[in-house]
């Protein structure tokens, strides 16, 4: 076991296991099961730990893309080009023409404009940064509508009221379809 997972983290594995031993006969004056075996035990325990806590599942929620099983699946050339990139250095923030610092997100920037037409891009990898970038470029200071079904909490705990409250654009609260006829604006 020292081989595979250390002196270490055995020992201090060992540790944990005494101290749970004692609080079991403390609370129950018995000894827990495992003690019969501590070295199966702490095998156990040890192989457990080294496995990998994401487990391939089959998505049968309902969800396209749900946001706890992974959300969207990447195309398998964007994986392999990922894969390649990883096995190597990269221009990741690299200018080789200026041999110097360079912009990480550049080269999808421009991309992203001669698609659009934009005259400029900031890339951002999830929602609620992309909506705090636009309400802090748009309406800092400003009022924001956003109607109750808009409301959302990602992860139980990152909500949009926030997101708008951070970007000073005011605070939202539940809505209905007449609270926005006074604040309707062309």
């Amino acid at each position: 076991m020292r081989d595979t997972y250390g002196h270490t983290r055995v020992v201090e594995l060992l540790r944990q296991m005494l101290d749970e031993a004692r609080e079991v006969i403390r609370d129950s004056q018995t000894l827990p099961a495992w003690c019969e075996n501590w070295a199966q035990e702490v095998d156990a325990r040890l192989t457990k730990e080294a496995q990998s806590a994401l487990r391939p599942v089959i998505n049968l929620t309902g969800t396209v893309l749900h946001t706890n099983l992974g959300r969207a699946l990447q195309a398998e050339a964007a994986v392999e080009a990922v894969t390649k990139a990883m096995r190597s250095p990269v221009t990741l923030e690299y200018d080789l023409d200026d041999a110097g610092r360079g912009h990480r997100d550049r080269a999808l920037a421009q991309l992203l404009c001669r698609i659009t037409g934009a005259e400029d891009a900031c890339i951002v990898n999830n929602n609620a940064a992309a909506v705090l970038l636009m309400l802090a470029a748009t309406a800092s200071g400003k009022e924001v509508v956003v109607s109750r079904g808009e409301l959302v909490e990602i992860g139980g705990a990152f909500r949009i009221p926030d997101v708008t409250e951070a970007a000073a654009s005011g605070r939202m609260h539940p809505t209905r379809s007449r609270d926005h006829q006074p604040h309707a604006r062309e």
